[in-house]
């Protein structure tokens, strides 16, 4: 039995569209799909409750929490949760190039979250996944993409092949302790994924790039992470091609041409 975190997510709602029976763990049974098997925990900071509704599970899919300050603390304990209640494996969806020093800040959650689950004594797998290609249209605003990116590439994922990629995990077994890269099938600047959508890049500097989202009025690491992100565009730590989406589905990932043309159709 798989259970499925943030099962009413954009992610994962997609993965369990892709299983058979899956455990639903959700913050809401409200916006579970009725005659699902839905177990509710407040939180992964919610200890007991989330041992509670993953007991009995063989396969927990761990999707990160949404980004805060105590992120990783959230992650330990689900993860611990997970121990304490017997689950012998653990996928968790964590970040290309995870590492203490990533450019891109948010990444370090996750290589700080991977370290734990390494230490737990869990089976695992680790899905490390590129910056998803559904945002990429968002990025532009008044047709404008503004980020201290360069002539950086990135090799963004749609969260469809995350899903699928995921799924097939999730359901098949030789996958302990190895970690996949999952990326799109090419890389590309954010000049030209702008003249993909009719908008122009605009290349500010690391001082602009702070200066032009301090009005959101963002706690200080928030916007650490969204300027860190395009740094790490710039310095290529996003310019990755893996073959594992095709690899664990058979089929290519999607490309951002044809999602775009997806989109616009």
């Amino acid at each position: 039995m798989i259970a499925v975190t943030g099962a009413t997510g954009e992610v994962g709602r997609r993965v369990v569209a892709r299983l058979e029976a899956p455990r639903l763990i959700v913050r809401d049974a409200q916006r579970a799909p009725a005659g699902a098997d839905v177990r509710v925990a407040s939180g992964y900071h919610a200890f007991d409750e989330m041992r509670e509704a993953l007991a009995g599970a063989e396969t927990v899919f761990l999707i990160p929490a949404a980004e805060s300050a105590d992120r990783v603390q959230q992650h330990r304990s689900a993860v611990d949760a997970a121990v304490a209640a017997g689950v012998p494996r653990l996928v968790y969806l964590s970040f290309l190039n995870a590492a203490p020093d990533a450019t891109f800040t948010l990444a370090r959650d996750h290589w700080a979250t991977e370290q734990h689950i390494r230490a737990s004594g869990l089976d695992w797998t680790f899905l490390r996944m590129n910056l998803y290609m559904d945002f990429i249209p968002a990025m532009s605003v008044d047709g404008v993409i503004r980020g201290p990116a360069g002539n950086g590439r990135l090799s963004a994922i749609l969260r469809d092949d995350v899903a699928a990629a995921a799924a097939a995990v999730l359901t098949s077994d030789g996958h302990t302790s190895a970690t996949y890269d999952l990326t799109g099938p090419e890389s590309f600047s954010l000049a030209e994924a702008a003249e993909r959508l009719g908008a122009r890049f605009e290349d500010e500097t690391d001082e602009q790039a702070y200066a032009s989202r301090a009005h959101y009025g963002a706690p200080d690491w928030e916007v650490q992470g969204w300027v860190t992100s395009y740094q790490a565009i710039r310095d290529g730590s996003f310019d990755v091609l893996s073959p594992a989406v095709q690899d664990l589905t058979g089929r290519a990932p999607t490309s951002l041409a044809d999602y775009l043309a997806d989109q616009a159709a």
